[in-house]
């Protein structure tokens, strides 16, 4: 029998050669699994693949309860261990699935934070233009809002991705699954300027090692996730000292606006690519938030009983 290294790297390899998944994704996936392994063998349980059906599993939620995780975060533990199981059940690795019974605990369910039209405004305009990498952070901000995508798509494009033509952007998703988004006027604006005026002056800073991304960062190397969480803290640093901002946020927006102006479920969540319409629809719960709070600000009879 095969030891837990070898069984990890074995489904790892899985992960990224027939599901597709992306680093980050397989790299949660691993450290969930691992963190497991680790668990059984500190408390003498053995390996990953001689455990029985019975009370580990429930152990293993019991300690991850104690050491202070969310529900949410131990939701998405078991998933990625439920999967690694499932892997091994299926390639005759182990004769049960010991975690096929073992359910998650409920999500605690909180609506998306969003911008109002007029904040989202604010921020923009408070950008600086001027520099290489102020027509950069305005591109990034209209791309983000204008289009709903994730930081991690926004990385990963290419200048041969954009179609100025149709002000279309190829996105290339979760598991690498491709997808169009349009482009706004703004954002093909922003685009324009970064790509003719912004992006040859950042490129120059680093010669030796012509970066392939579209988005580069203040020494021309390719742009990371974590460097536009700088970026957006930076802008919001300038723009508002009590709004604070993150790219999923901005995706939230992008979703909460386009509901509220009348776009239909299903064309929202193609754009966001959202592979269950489920997903999708938390945001028509934001836009009934939205209603509730226009009608309480403005109609005259919820007036009338405010003024007494």
């Amino acid at each position: 029998m095969k030891n837990d290294r070898d069984l990890i790297e074995q489904y790892e390899a899985y992960l990224r050669i027939e599901k597709n998944y992306s680093d980050y994704t397989v790299l949660n996936y691993i450290r969930d699994i691992e963190d497991f392994a680790s668990f059984i063998s500190t408390q003498g349980f053995g390996s990953l693949a001689s455990i029985q059906k019975g009370n580990i599993p429930r152990y293993y939620l019991s300690n991850l309860t104690n050491r202070g995780f969310s529900r949410s975060s131990i939701a998405r533990k078991l998933s990625s261990i439920r999967g690694f199981y499932l892997y091994l059940y299926r390639k005759g690795i182990i004769k049960e699935n010991v975690f096929s019974e073992i359910e998650a605990p409920k999500r605690n369910r909180t609506l998306p934070k969003f911008l109002y039209q007029n904040e989202i405004e604010k921020i923009l305009a408070s950008i600086e233009t001027k520099t290489a990498t102020g027509k950069r952070d305005l591109a990034i901000m209209e791309i983000l809002y204008g289009s709903g995508i994730r930081v991690s798509e926004l990385c990963n494009l290419k200048i041969t991705d954009i179609d100025f033509s149709n002000q279309m952007l190829l996105v290339f998703g979760k598991g690498h699954k491709e997808r169009y988004v349009p482009l706004s006027t703004k954002a093909v604006e922003a685009l324009k300027a970064y790509l003719y005026l912004g992006r040859p002056q950042l490129e120059l800073k680093n010669e030796l090692n012509k970066p392939d991304k579209l988005f580069l960062n203040h020494l021309g190397g390719n742009l990371t996730p974590r460097g536009v969480r700088v970026i957006l803290n930076n802008i919001m640093d300038k723009a508002s000292e009590t709004l604070h901002i993150s790219p999923h946020m901005l995706r939230h927006t992008f979703a909460s606006h386009l509901l509220d102006g009348g776009a239909d479920l299903r064309s929202v969540q193609e754009m966001l690519g959202h592979a269950h319409l489920s997903s999708t629809q938390i945001y028509t719960h934001v836009s009934s938030e939205q209603l509730k709070r226009a009608y309480m600000q403005n109609h005259p009879r919820q007036k009338k009983e405010k003024s007494k």
